[in-house]
């Protein structure tokens, strides 16, 4: 009202024209005001939030798998020690686990039967003596005689050829003295190498014939790892590089080679018997350890083996999503397949060591996109406790 009056004082226009003077001021005030009220700026859109993906890490590797068999660790020398002639063992000097030298005495049997031998033998050998010493006495006397003509010259053959038969007796004697000495060796029975007794065999008081074993004795020069090979492994057991870990020790790699191969299989398992040696020996390695034995290939063709839901293929060959370290966007890599397993696609070229590569749902995704990484194994826990929370 104030300010229609001062308009009226004024000798301005009257109500009526003032009236129309003042729209245009008032719909520009108006429209200040409803322009100061409003957003200065339109609102920005929300960045794309990073979307989680299952990974897993390159491990470039040979293309042929390692290959695992558990044997058991043996004496690549095994002996049986027995007599070499027969009779009543009266003592056994070691016991299974001990270490015998070359030399050592094992066992012995009853020598009596073997000394009334030697015995015979020596009263052979003096009979055989005493009679060449006669029969070349006759023979020079009977020479004498025919060269004067007082014995004929049949004597004389009859002489000779009964000389040249004791000499044959005295030879005889002495074999039968010198088989009768070493018959009455043999009665001790001792071991013809260093090693380790395995097993035993005979007890004192027990009987025995000739070769019967007492004892097996187990070389310790040599050990090696006995398994059994299915016929799927033969070619790898003669290609690959070998090495040994032992159960008690697992963390230790021992080199081995092959050095026997059995050229058929065993009736009943169907598998081949191997021996690998092993070129460290020592006495860690104890003989029955268990042992498992890995079969590397050798260098070749090294590949990554991702799952097979990792690759795909829109038109433009077979393509990976490699996670980039940096940005932690997706970025299409190109690849070459090598070739598939059951589970498997074996990659040989397109990924490096140590790279993360997509391994689900690549089909949905597209390069660029910001992700956050959940490794195979955190993902699969993640789906376990989610399936058994209530």
């Amino acid at each position: 009202m104030a300010f229609r009056s001062s308009i009226l004082r004024d000798g301005l226009p009257s109500r009526r024209g003032g009236r129309a003077a003042l729209l245009p001021a008032a719909a520009l005030t108006l429209s200040l005001a409803l322009a100061g009220c409003g957003e200065s700026a339109p609102a920005q859109t929300e960045a794309e939030p990073s979307r989680p993906v299952q990974v897993t890490t390159v491990e470039l590797r040979p293309r042929e798998a390692e290959k695992t068999f558990v044997g058991v660790v043996r004496a690549r020398r095994e002996i049986d020690l027995a007599f070499r002639v027969g009779g009543k063992v009266v003592q056994r000097k070691v016991e299974v686990g001990d270490r015998v030298q070359k030399g050592d005495l094992i066992a012995r049997i009853d020598p009596e039967d073997l000394k009334l031998e030697l015995e015979s033998a020596r009263a052979e050998m003096a009979a055989a003596t005493a009679n060449l010493a006669q029969t070349t006495a006759e023979d020079g006397r009977y020479r004498s005689l025919t060269a004067k003509g007082v014995a004929s010259n049949a004597e004389l053959d009859r002489k000779a050829l009964a000389k040249e038969e004791a000499v044959g007796r005295l030879e005889r004697a002495k074999r039968s003295l010198e088989l009768a000495e070493n018959r009455l060796s043999y009665a001790d029975l001792v071991s013809d190498t260093a090693g380790v007794v395995v097993s035993t065999a005979a007890e004192p008081g027990q009987v025995v014939s000739s070769g019967q074993t007492i004892v097996r004795v187990a070389r310790l020069d040599e050990k090696e790892a006995a398994v059994a090979l299915p016929e799927t492994a033969l070619a790898a057991a003669r290609s690959s590089d070998a090495s040994v870990s032992l159960w008690a020790d697992p963390n230790r790699r021992i080199a081995a080679h092959l050095r026997e191969l059995s050229p058929q299989a065993d009736p009943a398992s169907r598998t081949y018997a191997a021996r690998f040696t092993l070129e460290s020996n020592d006495d860690a390695v104890a003989l029955g350890m268990t042992a498992t034995v890995t079969l590397t290939p050798k260098a070749g063709v090294m590949v990554a083996r991702l799952p097979l839901s990792s690759v795909f293929d829109k038109g433009h060959g077979p393509h990976v999503f490699v996670v980039d370290e940096a940005t932690h966007t997706l970025v299409a890599r190109p690849v070459e397949l090598a070739g598939y397993t059951d589970d498997s696609a074996l990659i040989s070229k397109g990924v490096s060591q140590g790279e993360q590569v997509v391994t689900l749902g690549v089909h949905t995704l597209e390069p660029g996109r910001s992700v956050r990484t959940v490794p195979a194994k955190d993902a699969v826990s993640t789906t376990a406790r989610a399936e058994v929370r209530p």
